[in-house]
């Protein structure tokens, strides 16, 4: 029997759901580069739009840094934020990489947003963003 208390519970399912997700993702982040302000820009971020598989999403990273010993990115941070978990890849660098350049595939579970975030020596943060529409999912929940 179907009664009003248990279509309510029905109805907030996914937005339960969906906050799960951001509080997931939150955390993620804090994990990755604790309370540092994050600041837009200075990040290539290359993806496709439409991927017609999410089991492999290629993509391609350059930060914008000199790489010295002065002045250089330590860690690369991407996230997925519909993925089961949205910690994808963590990428840790050194000075002695002539640019901050990463490529590698991905795994999608749906259409999302990608973030990515680039941590310097100094404790700058900076993220770019980017939609992927993703075709057939690659991620199994």
């Amino acid at each position: 029997m179907t009664t009003r208390r248990s279509l309510l519970a029905l109805a907030l399912l996914p937005a339960a759901a969906a906050a799960d997700t951001g509080t997931a993702l939150q955390a993620a982040i804090r994990d990755a580069v604790g309370d540092a302000p994050i600041t837009d820009g200075g990040i290539v971020l290359r993806v496709p739009a439409m991927a017609e598989n999410g089991g492999q999403v290629p993509v391609t990273i350059v930060a914008e840094s000199p790489m010295t010993a002065a002045d250089h990115i330590t860690a690369i941070h991407v996230f997925a934020t519909a993925n089961p978990t949205p910690g994808v890849a963590r990428f840790r660098l050194t000075p002695l990489l002539a640019r901050a350049e990463v490529q590698t595939r991905i795994r999608l579970a749906e259409a999302q947003r990608i973030i990515v975030l680039a941590q310097s020596n100094d404790g700058r943060v900076r993220r770019a963003t980017a939609e992927i529409r993703v075709t057939t999912g690659g991620c199994l929940t």
